[in-house]
């Protein structure tokens, strides 16, 4: 198993989705690995939990990442946030990132999940993607 392309991948997936023009016209610059102390903006993005498994083969290293993007907001209802996630996932599905270390292989979506958070003043969807990466 290789965990070495985590960091690769995941400075890939901060680049893509900060330069991405759907993303930007929705929380602008707010992504964040974590969320900054003091005031945040009303919706924004946080680059959140891995899983890893192993796939190498005998043509070389490789690892399947789950990774989660989450959409946070506080503004009413789901809907921003909706909006937001639908701009993430439009960004990343089936997006060819380059890597720093290692080739991405495949990228696509795997799953959501919305909820309220905070005593209901918050809303958080869990966008959750799987990429497919080789060591080179």
């Amino acid at each position: 198993m290789t965990y070495a392309v985590s960091a690769a991948l995941q400075k890939a997936v901060y680049t893509h989705l900060s330069a991405d023009p759907g993303v930007q016209a929705e929380v602008g610059s707010a992504i964040y690995d974590a969320v900054p102390a003091g005031q945040v903006p009303p919706l924004y993005l946080t680059l959140g939990p891995e899983a890893v498994r192993e796939r190498s083969d005998k043509t070389g290293a490789g690892a399947e990442h789950d990774f989660t993007v989450s959409v946070v907001t506080s503004n009413a209802g789901f809907q921003s946030a909706k909006t937001a996630a639908t701009a993430v996932g439009d960004a990343l599905e089936g997006a060819d990132l380059s890597l720093s270390r290692g080739t991405l292989i495949a990228l696509r979506f795997v799953k959501a999940s919305a909820r309220r958070e905070d005593a209901n003043a918050l809303r958080r969807i869990d966008l959750t993607f799987r990429a497919r990466v080789e060591d080179d």
